[in-house]
């Protein structure tokens, strides 16, 4: 009975060992057997800036030449693919060049979208920018005219009033209104360039001219394309005109007197020199990052 309980201990004993070291194997199998490489992350979606895309949707259009503006190319590209995958814009005018072309395209584009009107002007919003881009691009530096808010009797939108505040405040003194935005046919020698958002006349009553200037200089430094306008220009009188640059609810018209300004001329249908004061051209976006 010894002699069967030890043989019985001793094969126990073995099978053990064969199954550990089988499991042994097994491990070291394992282990020594290449990991899986990990799944590849998905490629990050370039961005557009909507601050550069915008401004080159006013001077492209303006310019006599095919020059781009600086900053812009790949914004207004990723624009321009989107819109040609939309079959809305054709291949050779997916440039990095923000024409007529493209405006147009941009303007279907939003027409497509059930926008009419200001919403559908060619200038991107911040609404029908990012729809474009789903899957795209992704929207940076947005912009937005803000709502309608009231100033001297006369609608602005907030971005125009919070730059005129900010023209006072450097200045030192009120300045006051004698037209205001969204006002269409209210004034037909305007031509249209207050029918929509940004755009408003300054009543320059007791003033003198260097206190002009000095307005539109004002006016210049917070991102307004700003002149002082004279009776022999036009059939109005004296009075500073100024339309915010990069207001997205820019008309037509004004959209050109910002293009226009850019390019060193003075808004007018003459497309004459600039007559303002010279300061560096920013808008209100670039002015606000560095004060």
């Amino acid at each position: 009975m010894k002699l069967t309980r030890t043989r019985a201990a001793i094969t126990g004993l073995l099978a053990t060992v064969a199954v550990t070291g089988g499991l042994a194997a097994g491990a070291v199998q394992a282990s020594a057997a290449p990991h899986a490489a990990p799944a590849a992350a998905p490629a990050a979606l370039p961005a557009v800036n909507m601050e550069a895309t915008v401004l080159a949707a006013q001077i492209d259009p303006r310019r006599a030449d095919d020059t781009l503006t600086p900053g812009a190319k790949a914004s207004v590209l990723a624009v321009e693919q989107a819109l040609q995958a939309r079959n809305l814009l054709d291949a050779r005018w997916v440039d990095g060049y923000f024409g007529t072309e493209t405006v147009a395209a941009y303007a279907a584009y939003q027409r497509s979208l059930g926008y009419s009107g200001l919403a559908a002007n060619g200038l991107p919003g911040a609404t029908s920018l990012a729809k474009l881009g789903e899957n795209r691009y992704t929207v940076t530096n947005k912009i937005s005219p803000g709502a309608k808010v009231q100033r001297d009797g006369y609608t602005v939108d907030a971005r125009t009033q919070a730059m005129l505040a900010e023209a006072e405040r450097l200045l030192g003194f009120k300045i006051v209104l004698s037209q205001g935005s969204y006002n269409p046919g209210g004034d037909p020698s305007s031509a249209g360039t207050h029918d929509g958002g940004g755009v408003v006349d300054i009543s320059v009553t007791g003033m003198s001219a260097a206190t002009r200037t000095s307005v539109a200089r004002a006016l210049r430094q917070v991102g307004f394309a700003a002149w002082v306008r004279n009776p022999n220009q036009g059939d109005w009188p004296w009075h500073i005109h100024a339309a915010a640059i990069n207001d997205t609810d820019l008309s037509s018209q004004a959209q050109h007197q910002t293009g226009d300004y850019y390019l060193g001329l003075n808004g007018l249908a003459d497309r004459g020199a600039d007559d303002g004061p010279r300061v560096p051209i920013q808008t209100w976006e670039e002015y606000q990052r560095t004060h």
